[in-house]
C-alpha cells in the first residue's frame, strides 16, 4: 500500500490543491476512474510479455481508454469521432494503446452495466475491428456519411447544438457581457495573478493571429475537467470572438507535462520544441482531421495547448441497461477502427513503423496473450485501487497529509496560472 501512496503522491506533487482535491476524491469512487487518473501507475506495473517490448512502434495516444474517443469539429468543418486526448503520446510499441484501453474495458464493465463474459465480447469486438482494419493497410475515419449505430446518433444529435446555448451553460449574462459560470461545478476562480497571467499570453498570442481583437480576454477561470490531468494547471478562458453576447467563444488552456510513458520506454524519442508541441504534432498525425482550433503555445520555460471549446464536442453514453449489448459492441468496433487508422496515418513519422509491419502485426497471433495480459492489469489496478481507498479513507489524501512539495500549486509568481 504504501508504494501506491508514494506513487500517486509524488506524481501529483505540486498541482492546484483545490483541484487536486477533486481528482483524489474521484479516484475513490471506483476502479476504472482509478485507471483513468493513474496512467502512470499503470505503465510501472506492465507485465513482462514479450509482446510488450516486441511489437512495432507506432504514435500512442498513450492514455487509450473508453473516455478519451469523442466528437469534434475538424479545420474542415465537418464533425468526427476520434481519439480526443493526447497529453500522455508517445512513439510506443503498438500493443501499449491496446492494453490500456482493453484494461479500461474490463475496469469499466460495471459503469456501462455489463457483465464479465459480456466485457471479453466487447474486447474481442474492438480487436476484430483493430486487426480487419489494418489488414486492409488503409487508415479511415467516422464522420456523420460513415457513423454508424450509437456513434451514428451522436453525430447526427450534434446537429441542433448552437453556440448560444452552449455558451447559455458556461456563462451567465450580466447586460449584454458574459462572464463565467463559477456554480456549475466546472470551472473555479481565479487569482488577480491568474488572471493577469493569463491576460498576457493571451494577448501576445493574439498578436500573430489575423484577428487579434477575437482574442480580447473578457473572462478567465480554472478549469474542472478530466481525470488524470486535474490539478494541472488549466483555464477557461471567454474571449470576445465574433461580438458579445452570443458571438464570444470558449478557449481551453492546459499546461502540457512529460509523458508518464517515458520512464518506462526504450525506444528512442524525437526531440520536441516543448511538451505542447509534441501533444498538438502527434494529434495531427494520429486524428483524421485536426481540431478546428489547436495552437501550442509557451510562457516563460512553460508550455500549454490552447483549442476552443466547441457545442460539437461529446461523447457516446455506454450504458447496457439503455443499449443493447450489439449496440454497445458496434461503438467497440468503431473505436477499433480508429485506433488501427490512427497508426496507419502517422506510420513512418519519426521512426513510427510502416504500414507493411503494421498488416504484419495485426496478422501475428498475439491476440491471447494480450488479452490474457488486459486481465492482469485490469486486476492489479483493481489490487491498487483498494489499497487506495484504504489510504484516502485513513486521511492520506487530504491536504494536511500531503508533502510539503504537493501543497504548493503549480502558480508561482514566475508562471502564468
Amino acid at each position: 500500500m504504501r508504494d501506491v501512496v508514494h506513487k500517486i503522491q509524488t506524481f501529483n506533487a505540486g498541482r492546484d490543491p483545490e483541484r487536486l482535491a477533486i481528482k483524489y476524491k474521484g479516484m475513490r469512487s471506483s476502479p476504472f476512474v482509478f485507471l483513468r487518473a493513474t496512467c502512470h501507475l499503470f505503465y510501472s506495473r506492465l507485465p513482462d510479455l514479450p509482446l510488450l517490448a516486441e511489437a512495432p512502434p507506432v504514435w500512442c495516444c498513450g492514455d487509450l481508454h473508453l473516455q478519451n474517443f469523442g466528437s469534434y469539429k475538424g479545420d474542415n468543418r465537418l464533425v468526427y469521432f476520434d481519439i480526443n486526448d493526447f497529453d500522455e503520446s508517445a512513439l510506443a510499441p503498438a500493443s501499449w494503446d491496446l492494453l490500456r484501453f482493453l484494461s479500461s474495458v474490463l475496469l469499466g464493465a460495471d459503469s456501462m452495466e455489463v457483465k464479465k463474459a459480456g466485457a471479453l465480447e466487447l474486447c474481442d469486438a474492438f480487436l476484430d475491428a483493430y486487426r480487419d482494419t489494418l489488414a486492409a493497410g488503409k487508415a479511415g475515419w467516422i464522420e456523420r456519411e460513415t457513423a454508424s449505430g450509437l456513434v451514428g446518433d451522436l453525430l447526427d444529435g450534434l446537429r441542433g447544438r448552437q453556440r448560444p446555448a452552449f455558451l447559455d451553460g458556461r456563462t451567465e449574462l450580466k447586460g449584454k457581457q458574459r462572464q463565467l459560470r463559477l456554480d456549475n461545478g466546472k470551472a473555479l476562480p481565479v487569482t488577480d495573478d491568474q488572471r493577469e497571467r493569463v491576460t498576457t499570453l493571451i494577448d501576445d498570442f493574439a498578436k500573430s493571429r489575423d484577428d487579434p481583437d477575437f482574442y480580447e480576454v473578457l473572462d478567465v477561470a480554472r478549469r474542472i475537467a478530466g481525470s488524470g490531468s486535474l490539478g494541472v494547471d488549466r483555464f477557461v478562458i471567454l474571449v470576445r470572438g465574433k461580438g458579445s453576447p452570443d458571438g464570444n467563444y470558449l478557449l481551453d488552456l492546459k499546461e502540457a507535462l512529460p509523458s508518464s510513458l517515458l520512464a518506462h520506454l526504450d525506444t528512442p524519442q524525437p526531440r520536441w520544441k516543448s511538451e505542447a508541441a509534441r501533444v498538438v504534432d502527434v494529434q495531427r498525425r494520429m486524428q483524421a482531421v485536426s481540431m478546428a482550433f489547436l495552437h501550442p503555445v509557451t510562457f516563460g520555460e512553460r508550455s500549454f495547448m490552447l483549442r476552443d471549446l466547441q457545442p460539437s464536442e461529446d461523447r457516446v453514453s455506454l450504458d447496457a441497461s439503455r443499449s443493447s449489448p450489439e449496440a454497445i459492441a458496434e461503438v467497440m468496433r468503431s473505436m477499433g477502427r480508429v485506433v488501427a487508422s490512427a497508426q496507419l496515418r502517422s506510420g513512418g513519422r519519426d521512426g513510427s513503423a510502416i504500414a507493411d509491419e503494421l498488416i504484419d502485426f495485426g496478422q501475428a497471433k498475439w491476440r491471447k496473450a494480450l488479452l490474457g495480459a488486459a486481465r492482469d492489469c485490469a486486476e492489479q489496478v483493481g489490487k491498487d485501487w483498494a489499497a487506495y481507498c484504504a489510504a484516502y479513507d485513513d486521511g492520506a489524501f487530504s491536504a494536511s497529509a500531503q508533502c510539503p512539495a504537493a501543497a504548493v500549486p503549480q502558480t508561482g509568481a514566475d508562471t502564468p496560472g
